[in-house]
């Protein structure tokens, strides 16, 4: 039970990340590579702003400062004509030196003797039944909100325009619909909720440091690979989005087990490798067996 717990609450904290992934990667068809360094801002940014004693300013802050993340990102695409896989290696590559002036020239800053959001709610919830799992009543409870809030986004005009330009570019333009907008807007969304993401699990673990967002695209496209394995199928973008979330509390339950087993910390990259490889792989077997067996039915029937 501790190990499905501890799974829980780091999975469904990193897949408000996966979250951002399946805006910018699924709906918009962008990769944007700076979700590395969009994750450790959003995390040295409530880490400050909860230090100086403002918890709940905390989060909208850090998605204050991931939405001009993405809004750089979006317009180094669009305006300054660099490719969307470069222009996300440059803006991550910046957020270092920013991530490291933030926190006042220093790589890791302490929250221990800090009030969190977390801390907050174990104060809200104390003498009660539900006092022990304070983290994850709380992560559950701004996920469901996420969950509810993108969906009907992604019903909307923006999201339906949004939604356009991943699929057509030249249909949207013929359409007179901005695409610059539209792109430029779901990065700001993208990248606000990767970095609420980051402020969350610094709080969370009471700690934040520069690198913690190191490997987090490759954790977050994983977890989404695997969300669109267990609904394929489905065209549904609320159970597309349930599936996503799924796939990181799955993706952290194998690193959770791998972790149990005593697999060394430097072999966790090589497990996200793999998982990734198998997440592209299988339904791509998959598909090629049905393919064969349906080419094999149709020479029997002539």
């Amino acid at each position: 039970m501790d190990l499905i717990i501890t799974a829980l609450e780091l999975g469904l904290t990193s897949s408000i990340t996966v979250l951002a992934l399946f805006i910018s990667y699924s709906m918009l068809n962008v990769c944007d590579l700076s979700t590395d360094g969009c994750f450790t801002l959003g995390a040295v940014v409530g880490a400050m702003i909860a230090l100086s004693g403002h918890p709940y300013l905390s989060i909208p802050a850090s998605m204050l400062a991931g939405s001009i993340s993405g809004f750089i990102t979006g317009l180094l695409q669009t305006k300054c004509g660099i490719n969307s896989l470069l222009s996300g290696i440059v803006v991550n590559t910046g957020l270092y030196s920013i991530n490291i002036a933030i926190l006042g020239n220093k790589s890791l800053i302490n929250l221990n003797n800090v009030n969190t959001v977390f801390s907050k709610m174990k104060t809200l919830l104390n003498g009660t039944v539900l006092e022990s799992q304070y983290k994850l009543i709380l992560v559950i409870a701004i996920l469901s909100l996420l969950v509810f809030l993108i969906s009907n986004l992604l019903k909307t005009r923006l999201g339906l325009a949004i939604r356009a330009t991943g699929n057509n570019l030249d249909m949207v333009k013929s359409s007179s619909i901005n695409p610059v907008f539209t792109t430029i807007s779901g990065l700001c969304i993208s990248n606000s909720l990767t970095a609420l993401s980051g402020c969350l699990l610094a709080q969370m673990n009471k700690s934040a440091n520069v690198n913690m967002g190191a490997g987090m695209v490759t954790v977050a496209l994983a977890s989404l690979l695997i969300g669109n394995v267990i609904f394929n199928k489905s065209r549904k973008t609320t159970l597309r989005i349930i599936g996503a979330v799924l796939g990181s509390f799955i993706f952290r339950l194998v690193y959770t087990i791998a972790l149990r087993f005593k697999v060394p910390a430097f072999m966790l990259n090589l497990i996200s490798s793999i998982i990734v490889i198998l997440s592209l792989s299988i339904p791509f077997f998959i598909n090629k067996r049905k393919n064969s067996n349906l080419k094999k039915k149709r020479k029997e029937q002539c």
